[in-house]
């Protein structure tokens, strides 16, 4: 079931109305059985899968909580990650071992494992083995409650794109139950408006114009490649955020409050800060649970720089099972290790040039300097496969074309002339948004602080605007978000 479908219409009001007219002992039985309700929409084998999962992390955490002993919790994890391995890395292992098979000279038959990729599974693994470590390392109580920590693992609004939530924030949410907010309503509404915005009138009308040129990197020239990947890096942010936004307005509504998964990170000012503001729940599980056991940067500069490598490429393997994705993840930590590395050289010659660190000139530069580096990986996440994504970087450096910024070519490339605009037009709102958000000010919480007449105002009109200016139509099939895949 997808946020911006008629059937979500329907499913979350339905879900609330429920909620707050059932008696408290029932609130998270019934949250728990319309989650994984949810989660059978897509395939209902695979809640199978879901129940088993919960059932590993809830009883290797129940005994982890009286033994503590190390090989339970490897055990523990490792048949969780060996359940995400087969599903997610088994073709692509077995492709890779044929080719090192067959430069040795060592017959290897191809295989095709035809293995259905179950939606979100790597959210709900990474989440449920986080909590299993936590217990194992005494930071929370292993959770007696079955279906309490049933409903934590499947929590619906962030079940299959996340974030990936902590037990130390939503399992401990889970021990209260919350009656109807007014309030909370308002919020949660104003979260999920802005959310829609984002993924509708965003992200699905650039994905319009990054499939046409990706989809025929032959025929549109280096500027049209250059154009489809920047609006690709804005198509990414608003369909990942925005579904997380959705996620975190429905949590809202029913008392529950899902941590914040993005932080404006196209204002970063380096790519380790935008690993900072991006994805924020996944860089910090990677962060918690593997850069720190690793050493992280107590070891000296040269372990630092190891461990942040490995954390990356891992990162770019959990994006995907392609070797791009493991590029994309590469190049992420290797502009962290070169902004290390020359930290004093880079200081040196700002004093040497006289240069102010705070200035608005210097603050402008790195923080273009730092999207066009993030922007430049994003060809490594959208482009599928090695040779096709260098070929397009090739194009790009040789074939210039500037003519189409002023002959009208680029509304050629599924967008005309009034949703290119709108497309742009609605970034530069996004932008202010985020620029707001990177001062301290949050706009949401502003609005809600004016007269009803105003704040309703800003409601509906949103709302007409997303109806009227969303990508609907015949043709329009509930596109799926970005991240479902992974």
């Amino acid at each position: 079931m997808l946020f911006n479908s008629w059937q979500y219409l329907i499913f979350y009001p339905l879900v609330v109305l429920a909620y707050f007219l059932l008696p408290r002992k029932l609130k998270n039985l019934w949250l728990l059985g319309t989650s994984y309700y949810f989660y059978m929409g897509w395939n209902a084998k695979y809640i199978l899968l879901l129940f088993f999962t919960t059932i590993v992390t809830y009883t290797g955490a129940r005994i982890l909580e009286r033994s503590r002993k190390g090989w339970i919790l490897l055990f523990t994890i490792g048949v969780n990650f060996g359940i995400l391995f087969y599903f997610k890395y088994a073709q692509f292992a077995w492709n890779n071992l044929a080719i090192l098979c067959k430069m040795a000279g060592i017959p290897l038959k191809d295989r095709s494992f035809d293995i259905l990729l179950p939606v979100g599974i790597s959210f709900f693994t990474f989440q449920a083995v986080g909590y299993t470590i936590d217990v194992y390392r005494g930071e929370i109580y292993a959770e007696k409650n079955f279906f309490k920590y049933a409903l934590f693992v499947s929590f619906f609004p962030q079940l299959v794109a996340g974030p990936i939530e902590r037990s130390k924030n939503l399992l401990k949410q889970l021990n209260k139950t919350y009656s109807f907010s007014y309030d909370r309503m308002r919020e949660g509404l104003l979260l999920m408006l802005w959310g829609f915005f984002l993924k509708l009138v965003i992200a699905d009308r650039a994905a319009i114009f990054v499939d046409t040129v990706f989809g025929d990197t032959g025929k549109y020239g280096g500027l049209y490649i250059l154009a489809a990947c920047v609006f690709f890096a804005f198509q990414i942010y608003c369909d990942f955020s925005g579904y997380s936004i959705i996620a975190m307005g429905s949590a809202q509504i029913l008392g529950l409050e899902l941590m914040d998964n993005f932080h404006a990170p196209y204002f970063s000012k380096s790519v380790g800060e935008f690993w900072r503001r991006w994805h924020i729940s996944l860089s910090s599980w990677f962060r918690d649970y593997l850069y720190f056991p690793l050493g992280g940067s107590k070891r000296g500069p040269m372990r630092t720089c190891w461990n942040l490598m490995i954390v990356f490429l891992i990162s770019g393997l959990w994006h995907g099972a392609a070797w791009t994705y493991i590029v994309w993840g590469g190049l992420n930590g290797l502009f962290q290790v070169v902004e290390r590395m020359t930290k004093g050289a880079r200081k040196w010659l700002r004093e040497f040039l006289s240069i102010r660190e705070n200035g608005f000139s210097h603050r402008l530069f790195r923080g273009v300097a730092t999207f066009a580096l993030v922007d430049f990986t994003w060809f490594f996440f959208r482009i599928k496969g090695l040779r096709s994504s260098f070929s397009v970087l090739k194009k790009v450096a040789t074939e210039w074309n500037p003519w189409i910024l002023v002959d009208e070519s680029l509304f050629q490339c599924g967008l005309n002339r009034k949703n290119f605009y709108l497309l742009i037009v609605s970034i530069a709102v996004l932008m202010a948004a985020d620029y707001g958000k990177s001062q301290g000010i949050c706009i949401r919480k502003k609005i809600l602080e004016q007269d009803f007449w105003f704040r309703w105002l800003v409601f509906g009109g949103g709302t007409l605007f997303v109806l009227i200016f969303g990508i609907w139509g015949g043709n329009y099939d509930a596109k799926s978000f970005i991240y479902f895949q992974f």
